[in-house]
């Protein structure tokens, strides 16, 4: 995908949120984040958007602590929010290309990660706020959906902090069903997940790499499901297998 349409991605899904936000009122509680209420859950993205701001504005090049939010609730943190998505918007939009800063994962460029990562935060929490008004979330395009699950598993889970272990070896197959080419293959073991994007050679042999490898475990569904059950907002659509190795990745597969 490129980096234009992740930041159209990014730009709506922060009205969204807001929007949602909004509607259900900064006390509300958070089903998907249950320590949270929607306060919690603006103050964060607030955060974060003018924390990832500042790298490509400021070609920050060392990580930097993520600011506090101010001590605003209502009206009055809700426009806060909405000035720093719009800022956050505006910097992607107006950098060069080729600006330098810091990232974190694998990326074309740190223009392209932040746009990329910020389309995907705003994304997941803008689903929190939906879930705290007590409405079904706005349908994810299956492309981003897709490209977020290789986010996750190919980018946040090869890292070290990865606590999505087992003591034996196992192999988690993640299947979209609404997707020929969007199949992976997580090997679990003592170290970090060592994922791989795969593809079922019926549907199509030329691209990817062949899923050969027997699955102990393997969760299917459309897409944009994947990915929320992925990272932990709802339940995967459908599991096959051992079904507690799909429990194991809920519960130690936060980021």
């Amino acid at each position: 995908m490129e980096t234009a349409r992740f930041v159209e991605i990014l730009d709506a899904e922060g009205q969204l949120l807001a929007a949602a936000a909004e509607q259900a009122g900064t006390d509300a509680k958070v089903p998907t984040c249950p320590d949270w209420r929607v306060r919690d859950l603006v103050r964060h993205m607030g955060a974060v958007h003018r924390w990832a701001a500042s790298y490509v504005a400021e070609r920050q090049m060392s990580p930097q602590r993520l600011g506090g939010p101010p001590d605003l609730d209502g009206s009055a943190l809700l426009t806060w929010f909405r000035e720093g998505h719009r800022a956050l918007v505006d910097t992607l939009t107006s950098a060069p290309p080729d600006v330098e800063c810091w990232s974190f994962l694998p990326a074309p460029s740190p223009l392209a990660f932040w746009a990329r990562r910020q389309a995907h935060e705003t994304a997941v929490h803008r689903v929190d706020a939906q879930f705290a008004l007590g409405i079904t979330p706005t349908p994810l395009a299956p492309d981003f959906a897709t490209d977020g699950i290789d986010e996750l598993l190919l980018g946040f889970h090869a890292r070290a902090k990865s606590r999505a272990r087992t003591e034996e070896p196992r192999v988690l197959r993640v299947r979209a069903t609404d997707r020929g080419d969007a199949e992976w293959t997580v090997r679990l073991s003592s170290e970090p997940p060592a994922a791989q994007r795969t593809t079922n050679q019926a549907d199509q042999a030329d691209q990817a790499v062949p899923a050969a490898q027997e699955a102990d475990c393997e969760v299917t569904g459309p897409a944009a499901a994947l990915y929320l059950a992925l990272w932990n907002r709802q339940p995967f659509p459908g599991v096959s297998g051992d079904a507690a190795l799909a429990a194991l990745w809920q519960e130690k597969s936060a980021v």
